[in-house]
Formats: structure tokens, sequence, C-alpha cells
């Protein structure tokens, strides 16, 4: 069992910038890939990006490469990601999920989801 916890959601206006951390704990945390992923208002959730065990891979979605950075510290058992040049389509809750071994952008295999965290960017 793997519990995630997100932090450092909030409000910002188009152009800024917003670091969010995710805090695992419990059953070896460094053992799974991690995923950020979103879901806005009345849409589906979708990926953002994820990051390697090691985290020495990583991948993201076309909607958010060059504008965000996924890293990982397993020392700590957290994964953060660096939001710069946010755009007011950002705005969705933000979740980490934690996955068994190889990472994925489908929602549906992660084995462990956090409760989210706000982000709205205003225009």
């Amino acid at each position: 069992q793997v519990q995630l916890v997100e932090s450092g959601g909030g409000l910002v206006q188009a152009g800024g910038s917003l670091t969010l951390s995710c805090a695992a704990s419990g059953r070896t945390p460094s053992a799974y890939a991690m995923g950020w992923f979103r879901q806005g208002p009345g849409k589906e959730r979708e990926f953002v990006a994820t990051i390697s065990r090691s985290g020495g891979s990583t991948r993201y979605s076309d909607s958010v490469k060059g504008r965000f950075t996924i890293s990982r510290d397993n020392a700590k058992n957290t994964v953060y990601l660096l939001m710069n040049s946010l755009e007011p389509e950002d705005t969705a809750v933000y979740y980490c999920a934690a996955k068994r071994i190889v990472a994925s952008t489908v929602p549906g295999e992660y084995n462990y989801w956090g409760q989210g965290t706000q982000v709205t960017v205003s225009s």
C-alpha cells in the first residue's frame, strides 16, 4: 500500500509558475513509477507527465512539454511538478499516481492515487 498526498496548488496569473509536490509513504515508494495527471472542469482525467523509478526517464504530454518538469527525490519519497508559463487551459485538479515498475500514460494502469490539488490560472 502506498499513500500519496499532493500539495502546492493555488491561484496564479497566466504566465506564472507553481511547483506541486507529492509526498509518498507506505510500502517502498521508490519502487514505483510516478505520474501526474489532471482533470479540468467537465473533462476526463488526462496524462501530464511521468517519471521512472530512478528518475532517469521522463515523458510529457504535448500540451505541457517545454513548460512543465517532473522530478523525484527518492530519499525524501517526493515527486515534484514544476509548472512554468501557466495558461488558463492548465486549470484543473492535479493528481499524482503510483504504478508498479514501469511508467504509463494511461490513468487506469496506476495502482495508487492522491486526493488531488487544485490549480487555477487566471487570464
